[in-house]
């Protein structure tokens, strides 16, 4: 539907946003081939790749909207303003770095969508980063106890209304296995299949629209598709919490993952071709201390405000935080197992956190493309008990 003058396309919403690209870097696994790169450069060559594509002027862009977890060190400082420099980019085009845990980048899209369906702005870059090889995981809040800035989870409101309660994403996927009654079996299950979807991808083709080979780097390194049901068993529990191991759980990564967004006053004046729309978006909160949960009231609120039912989405992407997430997950919307993660997940392909949202939507919206499916879903779960969850269309 064409946009008047002021943006508005007459059906109730505001304008309309479009994915125009989305491109990623290799998923580095920790101590890999991309440990090494500084996390802005690896940012830089997102960015880079993305314009080098799309044809769209750098100039043009209104903002720049970038997630990161690990906001510390070499991922401080604005971390999306850095890679944007470094890549040679435009010094007057602005750029921000969020942080809603896991789903940093997923909510940066959000946020891109949302000014563009504001009218507010027309052309946003929406990504994230995340080397975890270098800023370890859950260092930003390590940190605080050593250097006697204290811990987050010590505040007095805080005591009062969850007292000494353990929150860390270890338990809460151990929880979650436990709530659901989901068998070990059952999650080395959904890993195995993780792997296989992710190495059949590869072997496809189908990755290679959106990755941008790193030097030598070309292809995803935590992929394995010699496992077995057999060697997953043999691991121990990697943590005391409960049952959950190394082979149930999304790998520590080292990645980073870029969207051109624009609206269609910019697709019409500029002649680009949009690979999909931004349908619509919902982000939740849920019990802090289970934490990973949200998927599920997320995706129910997305196809709620978008008035579709799961039979009405072709393809979901759920991140396999924990097998356990997605299983629950599957359980409690009812999705079919046909359509979920069809290309591998975080278990194969890893999780660099921050990056992870918009690997994440890069890997669905080419899917959608190949495929030639109408509706794709994507849904995270995030640190705090949040998620969010997109609808996006093809067009």
């Amino acid at each position: 539907m064409t946009a008047d003058r002021n943006g508005h396309n007459g059906n109730g919403r505001g304008a309309d946003a479009y994915i125009i690209d989305g491109v990623r870097t290799p998923m580095g696994r920790y101590g890999g081939g991309l440990s090494h790169i500084h996390p802005v450069d690896l940012g830089a060559h997102v960015l880079k790749g993305l314009f080098g594509r799309s044809g769209v002027d750098p100039a043009e862009v209104d903002d720049v909207i970038w997630g990161c977890v690990g906001q510390i060190g070499s991922q401080s400082f604005n971390l999306g303003r850095n890679c944007w420099l470094a890549a040679g980019l435009p010094d007057h085009v602005p750029a921000v770095t969020i942080d809603r845990q896991c789903g940093s980048s997923q909510q940066a899209a959000h946020f891109a969508a949302q000014a563009i369906m504001s009218s507010t702005m027309d052309i946003v870059v929406a990504g994230g980063t995340e080397v975890m090889s270098i800023v370890k995981l859950n260092s930003q809040g390590d940190v605080g106890p050593q250097l006697e800035m204290g811990y987050p989870f010590e505040a007095e409101g805080w005591m009062e209304h969850y007292g000494d309660e353990v929150i860390h994403q270890f338990r809460g996927g151990n929880l979650i296995a436990e709530r659901w009654g989901i068998t070990g079996e059952e999650m080395n299950a959904w890993a195995l299949r993780s792997h296989q979807c992710a190495h059949r991808a590869w072997e496809e083709g189908r990755f290679d629209p959106e990755v941008l080979p790193v030097g030598d780097v070309s292809r995803d390194e935590g992929i394995r598709p010699d496992t077995s049901m057999e060697r997953m068993a043999a691991l121990r529990p990697f943590s005391d919490f409960g049952p959950l191991t190394a082979a149930m759980s999304s790998q520590i990564t080292d990645g980073a993952a870029a969207l051109l967004l624009a609206s269609e006053r910019a697709v019409n004046r500029l002649g680009l071709r949009p690979l999909a729309r931004i349908h619509t978006m919902a982000v939740t909160g849920s019990d802090p201390v289970l934490i990973l949960a949200g998927p599920i009231p997320a995706t129910q609120k997305a196809l709620g405000r978008a008035g579709l039912g799961v039979d009405d989405i072709d393809l979901f992407e759920c991140n396999e935080a924990f097998a356990s997430v997605v299983l629950a997950w599957r359980s409690e919307v009812g999705v079919p197992e046909g359509k979920i993660n069809v290309n591998g997940g975080a278990i194969a392909l890893g999780h660099p956190l921050g990056a992870s949202g918009a690997r994440i939507m890069t890997t669905l919206v080419h899917e959608m493309q190949r495929s030639e499916s109408r509706y794709g879903l994507q849904t995270m779960c995030e640190g705090g008990g949040l998620s969010n969850a997109t609808v996006l269309e093809r067009v």
